[in-house]
């Protein structure tokens, strides 16, 4: 995801008040996509969020097709990063709050550098609603046109299909949305039915190599979980 800004189409108000502070792109782990082995038909049983989790949830899904969004009546930056860190302030949790990993971390490092001091990162097959999903590769955030970028996206579990499928909540390109990964089959786009097990979360570019990814199995990192949710 491009952390470019996007027109004014929709105005969604979050009631908690987010510290004005320049938020760097949507950027992913250091660790490469996974081939997973044991993930089928009936992978995973459903989890009972908590409480706390649930309602992360549910003030994430609210969010689904905005295409700005506001604090205390002023726009915030309106990349995943943003948008993932929005979401958790209003429950007293903020993931920019370990501070910068270094100088050139953007909000996406951001969070997992908080993810790393407060939580823990898995790497599934069973995910929770309200954990968060790391991405590498979305974008050539470093410009450099090779396929090197660490931590480029971030979003938010809503829930997990009993097939492994996880949907997550974020903002990609035009507005949040629900997107769909599936990593016993990363580089399945849709099914012969139809069915969507990946969602494309990297745009295509004419400079791109052969082997590019673009897929959200493709290009799946970690997931984190924030302590004490």
């Amino acid at each position: 995801m491009h952390p470019t800004d996007v027109s004014m189409s929709r105005m969604v108000l979050i009631g908690f008040i987010v510290a004005l502070a320049t938020l760097v792109g949507c950027a992913t782990s250091t660790e490469g996509p996974l081939h997973r082995t044991g993930v089928g038909p009936s992978c995973c049983k459903t989890v009972e969020a908590s409480p706390r989790r649930a309602a992360i949830v549910q003030t994430a899904s609210k969010l689904i097709g905005a295409t700005t969004i506001q604090a205390n009546g002023k726009r915030i930056s309106y990349d995943c990063a943003g948008v993932t860190r929005a979401i958790y302030l209003e429950y007293g949790i903020d993931l920019y709050g370990s501070g910068a990993p270094d100088a050139k971390a953007n909000g996406v490092r951001l969070i997992h550098h908080h993810i790393r001091r407060h939580g823990k990162f898995h790497q599934g097959p069973v995910v929770r609603p309200g954990d968060l999903v790391f991405f590498d590769n979305t974008w050539d955030y470093n410009q450099d046109g090779l396929v090197n970028d660490p931590l480029t996206h971030v979003g938010i579990v809503e829930r997990q299909e009993q097939d492994g499928t996880v949907i997550f909540i974020s903002r990609v390109a035009g507005a949040i949305e629900r997107y769909r990964m599936n990593l016993a089959l990363p580089h399945v786009h849709r099914t012969a039915e139809g069915r969507v097990l990946n969602d494309y979360i990297r745009r295509k570019d004419f400079n791109d190599s052969v082997n590019t990814a673009y897929l959200t199995g493709q290009l799946f990192a970690a997931f984190g979980s924030q302590n004490g949710l």
